[in-house]
């Protein structure tokens, strides 16, 4: 663990918390079975977030290629890699609870095509599909009693993502006339097919602190218009809407891009894969405008002040009001200072604050224990079993 958490927070560390592991003043191991870690500052959060993928325990012989040949602590090993196309897992007879774990072997195909999917499940090609199908499928499967359908909650938070570096949108009278431009219920319905909570900041209902904030920036196509003109855009105002393969990325961008043609932005809509929207959107050069995707991490609210995320957000108010609730301790103040935290980003219009989506999970009626709500955005297969 000792090599583990002071690797993740080293100067070249790729690992996209980086900064949680950067605030580790120390990371001492005083015996085989202990851990002591000592924070620069206090993180309430700590135990939750140490719980995540970024967070997970590495050798240090098999760390350097574990990008292609993972060695990890779990109850499974990588078996059989296809780069694109599936991965398999075999049960590992090691693990320190290994006759809890029932399913010998696990093979995950990789279907971005919504319609695709709902064919390998129908034909028994695959046995689950978790948070991958649409809502449009739902009837279908709730109707063949060969499937269970699971609608679960989520911490997740949709949103349109605005690139702030970029001119004009570092301009926050344009930002607030692309959110402006928005009807969310619209948006709900024509995305995730009205799965879907409205949302006004980066925060999901439900959470410590959460504050309706939707009311700050409200659906008003004329008021869009007067912003744009305010900031001095010459309409039509051009923007390319780059979009990851999900659904409802897909679906929501159609919707955005009619909703954003009646106030003078037209966006030009581009359809990426995986691979090129994490290398050109997300990390890289961060070629983009716009883009539509769900950031399902509870509690990261901290990535509004890393400088060279791809938000481009940077606010000297924003860190200072972040690093007063990290370093509050108790409940009921952090909680206020979460609610300044919101309304604060609905007020830069840091971002386009869509909802916060609810899940549908698909599975073999005879599979057991996949989760129906998602604290984590993970399969646990150790806890799948067939009935």
């Amino acid at each position: 663990m000792k090599f583990s958490f002071e690797r993740a927070g080293a100067a070249n560390s790729t690992n996209k918390d980086k900064a949680l592991f950067q605030a580790m003043e120390a990371v001492n191991a005083p015996d085989a079975e202990t851990i002591e870690v000592k924070l620069k500052y206090s993180e309430p959060n700590l135990p939750f977030l140490l719980g995540q993928a970024t967070a997970s325990i590495v050798e240090p012989k098999s760390a350097p290629t574990d990008a292609t040949q993972p060695v990890g602590t779990g109850p499974y090993t990588l078996g059989a890699w296809a780069k694109g196309s599936s991965l398999t897992l075999n049960k590992w007879p090691d693990y320190r609870n290994a006759a809890a774990v029932k399913l010998s072997k696990v093979t995950i195909r990789f279907i971005s095509d919504p319609a695709a999917q709902v064919a390998a499940l129908l034909s028994g090609d695959v046995d689950a599909f978790p948070r991958g199908t649409t809502a449009r499928t739902i009837a279908q499967f709730k109707a063949d009693p060969r499937f269970t359908v699971l609608i679960g909650g989520s911490k997740a938070k949709t949103i349109v993502t605005i690139n702030n570096k970029k001119k004009p949108l570092d301009d926050v009278r344009v930002r607030r006339a692309i959110l402006a431009a928005i009807d969310r219920k619209a948006m709900i319905e024509g995305a995730v097919d009205g799965l879907g909570t409205p949302i006004g900041s980066f925060y999901t209902p439900g959470s410590l602190g959460y504050v309706d904030t939707t009311d700050i920036n409200p659906y008003d196509p004329e008021k869009a218009k007067k912003l744009l003109a305010e900031a001095g855009v010459t309409t039509p105002l051009q923007l390319s809407l780059r979009l990851p393969p999900p659904a409802y990325a897909r679906q929501g961008g159609e919707v955005l891009a009619a909703q954003l043609a009646k106030v003078g932005i037209v966006a030009k809509i581009e359809n990426l894969e995986w691979a090129a929207w994490l290398s050109q959107v997300f990390n890289g050069p961060h070629d983009f405008d716009l883009t539509i995707v769900s950031h399902v991490e509870p509690f990261d609210l901290v990535k509004f002040t890393e400088k060279n995320y791809y938000f481009g957000y940077q606010s000297e108010a924003f860190d200072k009001l972040y690093q007063k609730i990290v370093d509050t301790p108790n409940e009921a103040d952090r909680a206020k200072l979460l609610g300044d935290a919101q309304r604060l980003l609905a007020t830069d219009a840091a971002a386009g604050f869509l909802f916060q989506p609810q899940w549908i999970t698909v599975i073999n009626k005879k599979l057991k224990g996949v989760w129906k709500d998602v604290p984590q955005f993970e399969n646990d297969f150790s806890s799948w079993s067939w009935e």
